[in-house]
């Protein structure tokens, strides 16, 4: 009589929502690093939170692409500016461009912006601790949330404290006479400031969004998506601004 065999199901994997016991393979962590090394592990077929976070990142960059061009255009002007000039009375060329002494806060404003990007950093990559989302999956509360908001919280003071500085720059100028139409060179400086302050006024309104998301969120990599694609979007500014700022020592001679 012939042996007959039998086999055991292969386990199925869980369908429940990640909370507790063993974690489902489309909500695995992402790595330390905060990068997406294990947002590839789910099934053949399902759409995963890989494909979500390359979405969602895509859609950041789309915008910081449009962002750069329109950044792009300003910044020509400061190399096109300098050459206009108007003939006097006694036919001689004068150029309109006045070299503009920047106000000093901005330096501090510089670095405060640039230490906000650290903080931004340490938050992003607050979410991605395996350890920490395991935790979270044992039913062992947030640690990921909690370490990672202080950071984020600094993040949103820094930003508030780089744009009252701002404001502050902007009030030393007018008391010195240099306003919005003087010349071509204080046109310059309001024109590029003001804009980059109201791209970082948003970026203070998504860090929010981000902040608030973590605690209302329910779904791991959904926390982690808000956090990530705001953390890049700062970046985006903090580097933004340190080409402006460039610009502007260099348009003082």
């Amino acid at each position: 009589m012939p042996a007959t065999f039998t086999r055991h199901p292969v386990e199925v994997e869980r369908k429940d929502t990640g909370y507790g016991g063993k974690p489902p393979l489309d909500r695995r962590p992402t790595g330390g690093g905060g990068g997406d090394d294990n947002w590839d592990s789910r099934p053949s077929g399902r759409h995963g939170p890989h494909e979500l976070l390359i979405r969602y990142r895509l859609a950041v960059l789309s915008v910081l692409t449009a962002d750069f061009v329109f950044f792009a255009v300003l910044i020509s002007v400061f190399f096109v500016r300098p050459s206009d000039g108007h003939i006097n009375a006694s036919e001689s060329f004068v150029s309109d461009w006045h070299p503009l002494a920047i106000p000093p806060i901005l330096w501090l404003n510089t670095a405060v912006l640039l230490l906000s990007a650290v903080t931004a950093e340490i938050a992003r990559r607050q979410l991605f601790h395996e350890i920490d989302i395991m935790e979270e999956w044992l039913g062992l509360g947030r640690p990921a949330v909690r370490r990672a908001a202080p950071w984020l919280l600094a993040t949103i003071a820094l930003g508030g404290l780089f744009l009252g500085g701002q404001w502050i720059a902007w009030q030393q100028l007018v008391q010195q006479g240099l306003t919005f139409s003087t010349n071509p060179n204080s046109n310059f400086f309001f024109l590029v400031t003001v804009t980059h302050g109201v791209h970082l006024l948003l970026g203070l309104g998504i860090l929010l969004f981000a902040l608030i998301a973590m605690f209302r969120f329910k779904r791991v990599e959904l926390r982690q998506i808000a956090v990530d694609c705001s953390a890049w979007y700062w970046h985006a500014m903090g580097i933004f601004w340190a080409f402006i700022f460039v610009l502007l020592i260099c348009s003082q001679h």
